[in-house]
């Protein structure tokens, strides 16, 4: 918590910056080589927080699943990894709904 108080906002502007800077490095590496549009330009974008298990090819390939449905590339606030048990609880209704009763 203390480095980010130091912080000053040319020091996050900077770092904002440099990130934007690799990211448009990557997703230049990674992209398909068919010509692209030209990209929208990126005003002090806050970075995505790398959440611990979500590599950062995982990141660049939800980026441009979420680019490719909206249509332009959009900025990536926040992702979480949500755990259900939604499927095998539909998986056990199934089943259970598929025995005879009676």
């Amino acid at each position: 918590m203390e480095v980010m108080a130091t912080m000053t906002v040319a020091d996050l502007e900077a770092q904002i910056l440099e990130l934007s800077k690799r990211l448009a490095e990557l997703e230049a590496r990674n992209a398909p080589s068919r010509p692209a549009a030209a990209p929208a330009p990126v005003e002090h974008a806050a970075p995505a927080p790398m959440v611990e298990g979500i590599t950062e090819e995982e990141l660049l390939a939800i980026s441009a699943a979420v680019a490719a449905f909206l249509g332009v590339r959009a900025h990536i606030r926040q992702i979480r990894l949500v755990s259900t048990n939604a499927w095998a609880q539909q998986g056990r209704v199934s089943i259970q709904a598929s025995h005879r009763l009676g």
